[in-house]
């Protein structure tokens, strides 16, 4: 095992530390963002709260992590050795967040995103129009 505290990683191990392995994964954009992710507590590995970057991850391992306004449940599929492409970063992991629910008709009228009253909100091109055409012909008389 090597005095990095990375679990023997580096040196060929079945393992990576967390806040490697994230940024492998391309769930952030950099390592530095990856350590922030687990000190601010919004990593979990094996639905357990981890504390430090350098916990090791192994294959068969399971993170939960939030993080751009997200959760994301990740199993770890393979360590890997580089920061590769996106099609590369994919195979690191399997992907087991579920799908979101979509939102009932209800609870979009709730949140104000269904279809409005008519007459409220911004006109329409087509009510713009006929407004036009109304004082148009008002301005003859």
């Amino acid at each position: 095992m090597s005095d990095r505290g990375d679990g023997g990683a580096a040196a060929g191990g079945a393992g990576r530390r967390v806040d490697q392995w994230l940024w492998f994964a391309r769930v952030v954009k950099s390592r530095t963002q990856a350590a922030d992710l687990v000190l601010a507590g919004k990593v979990r590995l094996n639905r357990e709260h981890i504390e430090k970057p350098s916990l090791v991850v192994k294959i068969g391992d399971v993170l939960t992590v939030t993080a751009h306004e997200r959760v994301r449940v990740l199993k770890v599929a393979a360590a890997g050795v580089r920061r590769g492409p996106p099609a590369e970063a994919a195979t690191l992991f399997e992907d087991l967040t579920p799908a979101p629910v979509p939102p009932t008709a209800e609870e979009q009228v709730a949140a104000g995103q269904g279809a409005r009253e008519a007459g409220s909100g911004r006109p329409t091109k087509r009510d713009r129009r006929t407004l036009d055409r109304f004082q148009r012909s008002g301005d003859n008389d």
